[in-house]
C-alpha cells in the first residue's frame, strides 16, 4: 500500500513539473530544447502521410459504399470482430425489380423481353461490382487501415514519450540553472547543484535514447510509402478489371437489344454523333438515331428468313454513302466483318435488311460489316 501511494505521489509530481515547464514555455518564461531540422522534417512528413492516408481511406470507402448507414454498420461489425453480412448491390437490386416487372407485365411482350435482358446484364454488373469492392477492400483499404491503427499509433505513442522526455530535460536544465545561481550567493547550495547535475545527465540520456527510437520509426515512413504505392497499383488494376467487365457486359447487352430495336423501330440505325470515350472509360459512346441520306427506304427491309448477305455481290448504293471516322480499334470476329483502326476514315452505307447496329464499311478494296457504335458519322 505504501509503495503504491509513493508511486502515485511521484507520478503526480512528475506530471506537475511537466505542466509547469510546458506552461512557462508557452509564455516565454522558460527555455525549450529544439529538435534538429532533419528531425522536424521527419515529423512533418509523418504527419502529412497520416493526414492524407486518412482522407484517401475515407473517400475510397465512400466510393465503394456510398450509403453512410451501410458504412457505419460495416464499421461496427469490424470493431466487434464479426463478419460483415453480405449486402445486395444496387445493380443486383435493380435486376431483381426488372425481372419481377417483366414477370408481371408479360415476359413475352417486347417490353418484358427487354426487361429480362437488361435485368440479366444488371445482375452481371452487380456481381462485378461486388468482386471489385471485395478486392479493393483487401488490397487497398486494409493496408491503409493497418498503418493508421498499427504503425501510426506506435509512432504517436513514442512521440508523446519524446515530448515528455524533452519536458523533463528542460525542467532539469531550469533546476540546475537556479541551483547554480543560488550557489553563487551561498556555499550551502553545493549539494543541490550536484543533485541537479546528476538529474540532468539522466534526463539527457533518456531524451537521447527516446529521440533515437522515435527517429527510427519516423524514417520507416519511407517503407510505408513503398507499401502504399504497391497497394495503389493493385487498386488501379482491380478498378480497370471492373470497368472492363462493365463495358463488355453493356456491349453484349447493346448487341442483344440491337435486333429487337430494329424490329420495333424499323428504318433507323444507331450512329454516334460525336466522338466517344475509349471503350474502357467510365462513359459509353453517345448514340443517336440518324437516317442515312438517300439510303434504302423502310419498305425495303428484307423479310425474315432471307438468305444471308453476300459481301462479294454487294455494291454501294448510288447515293447514301457517308464518311465515318473510327473512334477506336475493332477486331473483326469473322470474314464478314471489317477490322478497324482508331482515327482512320472509311466509307459506310446501309443495305436493306441489315441489323441497325451495323453498316457496310469500305476501305480501299476491302469491305465488311462494321459496328456503328465504333464510328463517328461525318456530314
Amino acid at each position: 500500500m505504501d509503495f503504491n501511494m509513493k508511486k502515485l505521489a511521484s507520478d503526480a509530481g512528475i506530471f506537475f513539473t511537466r505542466a509547469v515547464q510546458f506552461t512557462e514555455e508557452k509564455f516565454g518564461q522558460a527555455e525549450k530544447t529544439e529538435l534538429d531540422a532533419q528531425f522536424e522534417n521527419l515529423l512533418a512528413r509523418a504527419d502529412s502521410t497520416k493526414n492524407w492516408t486518412e482522407k484517401i481511406l475515407r473517400q475510397t470507402e465512400v466510393l465503394l459504399q456510398p450509403n453512410p448507414s451501410a458504412r457505419v454498420e460495416e464499421f461496427l461489425y469490424e470493431k466487434l470482430d464479426r463478419k460483415v453480412p453480405s449486402r445486395v448491390t444496387n445493380g443486383e437490386l435493380l435486376a431483381q425489380y426488372m425481372a419481377e416487372a417483366a414477370s408481371e407485365l408479360g415476359p413475352t411482350t417486347p417490353y418484358g423481353k427487354t426487361l429480362i435482358k437488361v435485368a440479366e446484364a444488371e445482375k452481371r454488373l452487380g456481381a462485378a461490382e461486388r468482386d471489385f469492392i471485395h478486392t479493393a477492400s483487401i488490397n487497398f483499404l486494409t493496408p491503409l487501415r493497418t498503418f493508421l491503427e498499427g504503425d501510426w499509433k506506435t509512432i504517436s505513442k513514442e512521440r508523446r514519450l519524446l515530448h515528455n522526455r524533452r519536458l523533463d530535460l528542460d525542467a532539469c536544465k531550469a533546476r540546475l540553472k537556479k541551483a547554480k545561481a543560488a550557489e553563487a550567493k551561498a556555499t550551502l547550495w553545493t549539494d543541490e547543484v550536484d543533485k541537479a547535475e546528476q538529474e540532468l545527465r539522466v534526463a539527457q540520456t533518456e531524451f537521447d535514447r527516446q529521440a533515437e527510437v522515435t527517429r527510427l520509426l519516423l524514417e520507416g515512413i519511407s517503407s510505408t510509402h513503398v507499401n502504399h504505392l504497391r497497394c495503389l497499383h493493385e487498386f488501379v488494376e482491380s478498378q480497370t478489371t471492373y470497368y472492363a467487365q462493365c463495358y463488355r457486359h453493356m456491349l453484349d447487352l447493346q448487341k442483344q437489344l440491337g435486333s429487337s430495336q430494329g424490329a420495333i423501330f424499323p428504318g433507323t440505325f444507331v450512329g454516334t454523333t460525336e466522338p466517344a470515350s475509349p471503350p474502357l472509360s467510365s462513359t459509353s459512346p453517345t448514340t443517336a438515331a440518324a437516317t442515312m441520306p438517300g439510303g434504302p427506304s423502310v419498305a425495303s427491309l428484307a423479310p425474315p428468313g432471307e438468305a444471308a448477305l453476300c459481301l462479294e455481290e454487294v455494291a454501294p448504293p448510288a447515293s447514301g454513302t457517308r464518311k465515318a471516322r473510327v473512334l477506336y480499334d475493332y477486331e473483326a470476329a469473322d470474314s464478314s466483318e471489317l477490322a478497324l483502326l482508331a482515327d482512320e476514315l472509311i466509307t459506310v452505307y446501309s443495305l436493306p435488311g441489315m441489323d441497325p447496329d451495323w453498316l457496310i464499311g469500305e476501305r480501299g478494296n476491302k469491305k465488311g460489316k462494321v459496328p456503328v457504335t465504333y464510328l463517328e458519322l461525318l456530314s
